[in-house]
């Protein structure tokens, strides 16, 4: 069984189309929709692990390249580099898995490493850019 966490970009012309299905029912694909942000006419984007037999996964990938969905595999790790967080907590509210939160009554922003699914969410929304890439170099 292979799995990896990816990020889809839906472009607005294939927004409505059944992708996902057609991963499951003709690819034998299992996902788990992590985040999703799908509003019609509009690009959608979806993070996910899909996980299947290797051939499988393979084929699902073309076939979601070759319907327009760009496809990028997530970061192997996400860090917070606490020297340089000043505890803004503007990553909590994009975190699909909860490992950044508030910390109440402190109001201290906590990283629970083993929470986080890479999906590098946080990383384009940190102001102080205090959340740090550990890039995968595997190619899908």
């Amino acid at each position: 069984m292979h799995a990896e966490m990816l990020v889809l970009r839906f472009p607005r012309e294939v927004v409505d189309q059944p992708i996902i299905y057609r991963l499951v029912k003709d690819y034998d694909l299992m996902f788990n929709l992590l985040k999703a942000n799908i509003n019609p006419q509009q690009e959608g984007v979806i993070v996910m692990e899909l996980r299947g037999h290797p051939r499988n996964f393979k084929q699902g990938l073309k076939y979601l390249r070759d319907s327009g969905v760009k496809v990028k595999v997530m970061a192997h790790e996400v860090r917070r580099n606490d020297d340089l967080c000043y505890q803004c907590g503007t990553c909590t509210a994009l975190c699909p898995t909860g490992a950044l939160f508030v910390k109440r009554p402190e109001m201290e922003v906590l990283f629970e490493a083993g929470k986080c699914s890479a999906c590098e969410l946080c990383c384009s929304v940190c102001p102080a850019r205090a959340m740090e890439v550990r890039l995968n170099h595997e190619a899908v």
